[in-house]
């Protein structure tokens, strides 16, 4: 069984893109034995201090292996079916997926129980919180390890016992987004309007009280009726906007390309990633500080909603 109850104490990650070296980044800096396999092993650079580089599967036998591969279905599963060939079944396998759904992506393994999600944000070693989610077959005590071994490096743990696709916070994003894009494209708003919206209103209400203690404090029955009238009428259409995958199949990917939502041209990539990064820092930082004032007649416990009915 996958579930030893051994604390998680070598890591290694798979793949070297931002988000794989980030998540090295995050372990070494908590003081575990981290390892990053690469293909380009030997070629890369800026590698985060403590993390010792492999191109290939080590033969020091890790805890915990973090998949940051490309977005492939069978590019990962073809690694999964090495690392279970490589590693003893002790060995917890976790993928940084966004939004493959678990599983078809665990299907077939040797010892399913073993496998779950652990989803990082970009940047990885910034972001204070990961998804540690459960796969179909995922062992419950496992999760709870790896879960623990994240808060040890630093981050918040969202724990999510069944393999909900998209998991927790990327639902909830696209949910937004997919509003969003369609009152863009109906010429409703601008993508200004959006992002000033979201900066400036829902960014610091959500801040402070969150997404469901909010309406508790505005009071349930006002958010209710509005969900009676509004509910009907969102984008219930289940396709992905055809505007924003029309961008991307013209090259419109981002800041990298110079130009997306936004005109990035006269942009330095680098520079605004840096000051994005810069911003955030900033924000997590004050945040910490704010919370640490609170009292606990502030935090309330929160009910089961399948039980307060």
């Amino acid at each position: 069984m996958a579930a030893a109850n051994s604390a998680i104490n070598r890591v290694l990650v798979v793949g070297a893109g931002v988000m794989g070296v980030g998540i090295a980044k995050s372990f070494a800096q908590g003081g575990f034995d981290t390892w990053l396999m690469s293909r380009r092993a030997g070629s890369l650079s800026d590698v985060p201090a403590g993390v010792k580089v492999t191109a290939d599967l080590p033969a020091e036998v890790p805890d915990l292996v973090i998949e940051s591969i490309p977005e492939e279905l069978d590019l990962k599963r073809e690694l999964y079916h090495r690392l279970e060939a490589a590693y003893p079944a002790t060995v917890a396998i976790a993928t940084n997926t966004s939004g493959l759904d678990l599983i078809p992506l665990f299907a077939g393994m040797k010892h399913p129980e073993r496998f779950l999600a652990a989803h990082y944000f970009q940047p990885a070693d910034v972001f204070p919180m990961v998804e540690v989610v459960a796969g179909a077959d995922t062992d419950q005590a496992l999760l709870d390890r790896v879960a623990e071994a994240m808060k040890r490096t630093g981050k918040q743990a969202v724990v999510m016992r069944k393999p909900i696709q998209g998991f927790l916070i990327n639902r909830l994003q696209h949910a937004v987004l997919h509003e969003a894009y369609w009152m863009v494209s109906q010429g409703a708003c601008t993508v200004e309007d959006v992002d000033d919206v979201a900066r400036q209103m829902l960014g610091p209400r959500m801040c402070i009280t969150g997404l469901i203690l909010q309406k508790d404090i505005g009071g349930l029955a006002i958010h209710a009726k509005a969900q009676q009238g509004i509910v009907p009428a969102l984008t219930h259409n289940n396709t992905p906007n055809p505007d924003v995958q029309a961008m991307i199949a013209a090259g419109g990917t981002g800041l990298s390309a110079g130009r997306g939502f936004y005109d990035w041209s006269a942009c330095d990539a680098k520079a605004v990633r840096q000051q994005a990064t810069g911003r955030l820092n900033a924000l997590i930082d004050f945040l910490k500080n704010l919370t640490k004032t609170d009292l606990p007649k502030t935090r309330p416990t929160p009910r089961d909603i399948r039980t307060a009915r």
